[in-house]
């Protein structure tokens, strides 16, 4: 089999969003260099602390930025072992392998950035709030594990559940600080806890239900499930490729939103300003 899809044997419009997919993954790596080198050449000799702490958002949102790249550019459906690109690059275990140190390296800015600014505000609750957030995380991944592995979708209901009480504390954590804050620094915070609380909406009203969906259908129809080491080998060795629009249909909207606004939040993190400033309430 060739390693690729020929572009007749995709639809049109599935090859329009991989192309769109693919020109965003390359300006994101842009502006991420761009913002890299603002972030160098405006604190590194002025204000070495927080460009201390900059420096591990600029490491973090890099390698998120190039495994979404990477996942842009090589589309895959993890349980249905289902890929745009059929080649071993395309292999189910190693984007989530890769999938897996983004996630965790994401949700770590998250944490890191509100204990940063709790510690400054005197914000105890939501510094508690960004202890628990990394461990749902990591908590979540097992379970994506799980479903790549087995290709249960229960596996994936339960990680996009613990994804959503993820981001429920991250929000709660951005709302508990705007209170403390000056008015300027209440206009970013109240960004950032409005992105998080439409990414629950997201979640709850689309991303939940569609794997818990089909959970219940594979149930219904008696499917079995893959053993763990069998698991292994199939996400290893199998891929199903495909370009018809059924096929990624369900997978559109939630790879669009990932790969492009994830991303931007994550580079954006690297210009948040410094909260040594006058701006912030003191404690």
């Amino acid at each position: 089999m060739a390693w690729y899809l020929s572009a007749h044997s995709i639809d049109p419009g599935v090859m329009l969003w991989w192309k769109m997919l693919s020109i965003i993954s390359v300006f994101n790596l842009v502006i991420w260099g761009w913002s890299a080198w603002t972030c160098w050449y405006r604190f590194h000799k002025t204000d070495p602390a927080h460009y201390h702490l900059r420096r591990t958002h600029i490491v973090l949102s890099l390698v998120f930025t190039l495994v979404c790249g990477f996942r842009s550019w090589f589309p895959r459906g993890d349980v249905q072992r289902l890929v745009l690109v059929d080649h071993w690059i395309s292999s189910v275990f190693l984007g989530r392998s890769l999938a897996t140190i983004a996630e965790l390296c994401f949700v770590a800015q998250w944490a890191f950035l509100i204990r940063e600014i709790a510690r400054k505000t005197n914000a105890p609750y939501s510094r508690m709030a960004t202890y628990w957030i990394i461990p749902l995380t990591a908590t979540a991944e097992i379970f994506s594990w799980f479903a790549v592995l087995t290709t249960n979708y229960l596996g994936n209901t339960i990680e996009e559940s613990l994804w959503t009480v993820c981001f429920g504390l991250i929000s709660f954590g951005a709302l508990n600080l705007v209170r403390k804050a000056r008015p300027n620094f209440k206009v970013i915070l109240a960004a950032g806890a409005l992105a998080g609380l439409g990414y629950l909406v997201f979640m709850i009203s689309v991303d939940v239900p569609m794997y818990l969906h089909r959970f219940l259908a594979d149930s219904e129809a008696g499917k079995s499930y893959l053993s763990f080491w069998h698991g292994v080998r199939d996400a290893m060795h199998t891929r199903h490729p495909s370009g018809s629009w059924s096929a990624w249909e369900s997978e559109i909207p939630w790879m669009s939103l990932y790969f492009s606004g994830a991303v931007w939040i994550s580079i954006a993190a690297i210009h948040f300003p410094p909260t040594s400033r006058s701006w912030m309430k003191s404690k």
